[in-house]
């Protein structure tokens, strides 16, 4: 169960405590344990591939700022906060390089995870264990992390240092391309793939298997345009001996704390809220998510974050099979006909709404309070099997065999009641861009607020033109602001170019 990968993360603190760095005087604290001392057994193994999965709950990643990064900045969502810097930030308006929730702290804690990973990836193979299988595996996991960290590290900053051994104060990392980051991710996770298992008992449920690797590979293998090596890691999924995975019943399943790790889930994040701690190293620090507090409409939280309404058209523009309304947009975002649509109350109570005034509604917790903190338990559903069929479909497409992928699409369409993709929209036939159009907004409707969106618009190009970057500023104005071969990337934290020669700032910056 879930609580049982958050309580193997409750001791990483104290781990980390004695592991990460010394201060800069180089004392040694003799109540504290050296590198040298702690890597021994198996179980400072698991000690230490738990201490990578702490990282999910830090505020520069999942626990948090994350989400501004990739679902705000896409052209679904927007920040409206009186923090006028923490918005501008969403909106392209990147003047201090340095800012710490907009760009620093997720360099930051992206760094100590690939740390932690490092640290794992060193030690653990000299460490005897009766049980060389979990010895493996616990390497996998290391590397399945380490890939996942520089896999969005290489979405956002593109750019960046390729630490592959534990660090040391004194380092001065190189700089290494997009491409050279991506293809360390792509070595990593084929062997974290031939390290981890099938499945897990249900006691180590949360962590990485097979089909996760698989996912996160295909992912990449997109970004990269790689579309044959993306369709073979799909098929693992879809075909192959990873086609474990199904659609639930309810599309609703996937946004709450009620039916989490489900059959639709290829990786998720366990988040709780038994501990109320901070987001530091504390014995106490807590194990949940923030972004319900900080995406919730206006007096329920802090509502920096909210959604474009284009998305609420989007959804109307097509009927289901019985002359209704999607009901996907009943549980992707909160607008002002919510009521009248569906018979929703946003938190039970009665609105008063801006002028196409909407708010993403996925991961919030109205289904049962009326308010939100920052101790969601709801679990963040990383990778699930609709991304990966409308992928599956997507690389099809891109292959030339638009015709096969209608019916990876058709799966997705028919949980929401909604007609095949051939019958609701015949003029596409085999047309490779107007299927892609199409795809498009399947992917919309499916996955917003789903922290997909940004990667996606990097991978179709639309970043890279103006004429498409204008489209996008049609339903997002503040793509106004975006500057063509310069914001498709973040500006590297000024601090770490000042302070280390083998850096450069990114292009434009």
């Amino acid at each position: 169960m879930k609580n049982t990968v958050i309580l193997t993360v409750i001791i990483c603190s104290l781990f980390a405590a004695v592991s990460c760095q010394k201060d800069e005087l180089d004392l040694d604290n003799p109540n504290a344990l050296t590198t040298d001392q702690f890597w021994v057994t198996p179980d400072d193994a698991e000690l230490g591939v738990n201490s990578i999965y702490a990282m999910f709950y830090k505020d520069g990643l999942w626990a948090r700022w994350i989400y501004f990064r990739l679902d705000l900045t896409s052209d679904e969502g927007f920040s409206q906060s009186p923090w006028v810097e923490l918005a501008d930030w969403t909106r392209f308006g990147y003047i201090n390089y340095n800012f710490w929730e907009g760009n620093a702290v997720t360099w930051r804690d992206t760094y100590k995870a690939v740390f932690r990973a490092n640290q794992v990836l060193a030690n653990v193979p000299d460490i005897e264990f009766s049980d060389e299988n979990r010895k493996a595996q616990i390497l996998g996991e290391a590397k399945f992390f380490r890939a996942l960290y520089y896999y969005y590290a290489g979405v956002l900053w593109e750019n960046i240092p390729l630490v592959l051994e534990p660090s040391t104060p004194s380092d001065l990392p190189e700089q290494h391309t997009r491409e050279e980051v991506f293809a360390q991710v792509e070595k990593d996770l084929n062997e974290a793939f031939s390290a981890l298992p099938l499945t897990w008992d249900e006691s180590q449920t949360g962590r990485p298997t097979k089909g996760a690797a698989k996912a996160m590979l295909a992912k990449l293998y997109m970004q990269q345009h790689r579309w044959e090596d993306a369709k073979a890691a799909l098929e693992y999924l879809v075909k192959g001996e990873g086609a474990m995975y199904s659609l639930v019943e309810d599309y609703r399943d996937n946004f709450t704390h009620l039916n989490e790790n489900n059959s639709e889930s290829v990786f998720e994040i366990q988040f709780g809220d038994q501990r109320r701690g901070g987001t530091g190293e504390g014995q106490d620090a807590s194990v949940s998510n923030t972004r319900a507090q900080f995406f919730a409409p206006r007096g329920i939280g802090w509502s920096d974050g909210q959604a474009r309404y284009w998305l609420v058209d989007a959804f109307k523009e097509e009927q289901t099979v019985n002359g209704e309304i999607d009901e996907r947009l009943r549980y992707s975002l909160f607008y002002p006909d919510l009521f009248e649509d569906f018979g929703d109350k946003v938190y039970g109570k009665d609105w008063e709404w801006g002028d196409e005034e909407a708010w993403f509604r996925k991961y919030q917790r109205d289904y049962y309070r009326e308010n939100e903190d920052y101790f969601s338990e709801v679990n963040q559903r990383l990778i699930r099997y609709a991304d990966i069929l409308l992928r599956y479909a997507e690389v099809l497409n891109e292959l030339g065999m638009t015709a096969d992928a209608y019916q990876y699409v058709d799966m997705v369409r028919a949980r929401a009641n909604m007609a095949p993709l051939a019958e609701a929209y015949p003029g596409i036939g085999n047309n490779r861009e107007a299927f892609l159009d199409r795809l498009k907004i399947e992917r919309v409707l499916e996955l917003s607020g789903e922290s997909v969106r940004w990667e996606d618009l990097k991978r179709w190009g639309d970043l890279e033109d103006q004429s498409a970057v204008d489209e996008i500023a049609e339903r997002d104005p503040d793509f106004g602001n975006f500057d063509i071969g310069k914001n498709i990337r973040l500006p590297i934290p000024q601090v770490e170019v000042e302070n280390n020669p083998n850096l450069e700032q990114n292009p434009g910056y």
